[in-house]
């Protein structure tokens, strides 16, 4: 009856605060919200669905930096033709968002687990106020926290949607990183193979330029909200003579250095990555959370070595976050803390201070590092708690977690 309670109370509040958003990007033009953030739907998307919808990748716009699987996101509006693109696309955002919180729901209500996550979704994700239902990244998170979900029960589903995602926005791959060693690592990855592959082979044959994403991606600079924009930001401060322009979809710097800064932030994503599979080289004990605290680990790894950190990247790690929460072995609690924290800022950031952010005033500097700030911070802790807990000492309890029962007669292989 108790957890009945607390399930009506995360509907009640799902329902509340979805209302309360949706009621805000209607009121989009509202000058207390800081300007107008539902344009990127109306305008750019809708633009692409018109290209799109002819059969062919918008090649030569330097705005399109996506893979090619986020073409079939953008065309999915046209499934409801009696509204508008702008309708139809918050309908299907806001129905991804329902999707979220009934798998963290639906997995916390299983033994040993909890409804912390789902908790942490409902209420984590109105922080960014009205920007979630602007943006496609609901739908991309949506398939990552499936995919991890799935992974207890099977891991061929588990590579399936991780594929999925990959090829709408790359950074889903990410939540494989802490797939247990041995039987389990190799059927996901055939999983993701045989899905990624039959996927992009249907969109190669259906639309034309389906790799022009390639070409603008490589060509962007630092944007003003990443850790190495921060940086360029305090140095104006100290007389350095870079300006920001609009460039790549983003507001980026350009002058003296930036391009060092662009390639120090590339070199620090490989040394990421090779932290990452030091640790699974090293990883010994695994419990149900480990695969779920690496993914929120790798990807805010590769959040604050980005040349670019958008408002709507803070979507993926509520997402993961919560997904860590669903499990009582979690080591990322704290992790969740930091990050429900810079969301809430990230929305005063943008829209509410972005022109502070772009003049590089001292207030819009400062919010830029206490934001950032907290997001390295979050990074180190979470990469440094799940080192130690699954590489230095054994989990007290491995709970019901069935992958624990092989771990003796699992290859110790990547």
């Amino acid at each position: 009856m108790e957890r009945r309670r607390l399930l009506l109370a995360l509907a009640a509040a799902w329902l509340a605060t979805r209302a309360l958003m949706l009621w805000l990007l209607a009121h989009d033009s509202l000058g207390i919200l800081g300007g107008r953030v539902g344009r990127e739907v109306w305008r750019l998307y809708h633009h692409w669905y018109g290209v799109l919808a002819h059969g062919a990748f918008p090649a030569h716009d330097t705005l399109w930096q996506y893979p090619p699987g986020a073409g079939v996101v953008l065309l999915s509006p046209g499934l409801l033709p009696w509204w508008t693109y702008f309708q139809a696309f918050v309908a299907l955002t806001v129905l991804s968002d329902a999707v979220i919180a009934f798998a963290l729901a639906r997995a916390g209500t299983r033994p040993g687990r909890t409804l912390a996550g789902a908790a942490v979704w409902v209420g984590g994700l109105p922080l960014l106020v009205r920007v979630p239902f602007a943006r496609y990244d609901v739908q991309v998170t949506a398939l990552a926290v499936v995919s991890l979900l799935a992974l207890s029960r099977s891991t061929r589903v588990c590579g399936a949607f991780a594929a999925l995602g990959t090829l709408v926005k790359v950074w889903p791959a990410l939540v494989l990183v802490g797939v247990q060693r041995g039987r389990d690592t190799r059927s996901v990855w055939a999983s993701v193979a045989l899905t990624g592959t039959s996927l992009l082979l249907l969109l190669v044959f259906v639309f034309r330029n389906p790799l022009a994403f390639l070409l603008q991606q490589g060509g962007r600079g630092v944007q003003i909200e990443s850790l190495g924009g921060t940086l360029l930001s305090l140095a104006t401060h100290a007389g350095w003579p870079g300006k920001v322009h609009y460039r790549y979809g983003a507001m980026e710097f350009t002058g003296p250095y930036v391009s060092t800064v662009a390639h120090t932030s590339l070199a620090l994503t490989a040394v990421a990555f090779g932290l990452l599979l030091l640790w699974r080289i090293r990883a010994r004990h695994w419990t149900e959370a480990v695969p779920y605290d690496a993914a929120l680990s790798a990807v805010l790894l590769f959040t604050v070595t980005s040349r670019v950190i958008s408002p709507q990247y803070m979507i993926w790690l509520v997402g993961l976050a919560a997904v860590c929460l669903t499990s009582r072995h979690t080591t990322q609690r704290p992790v969740a803390t930091l990050i429900l924290a810079s969301t809430a800022l990230s929305a005063v950031i943008f829209p509410v201070k972005y022109g502070e952010v772009i003049e590089c005033s001292w207030t819009g500097t400062g919010l830029m590092v206490l934001r950032n700030g907290m997001l390295l911070l979050a990074a180190a802790l979470s990469f440094a708690r799940l080192w130690r807990t699954s590489t230095v000492r054994a989990p007290q309890d491995t709970g019901s977690y069935p992958q624990a029962l092989r771990e003796s007669r699992a290859p110790a292989s990547l």
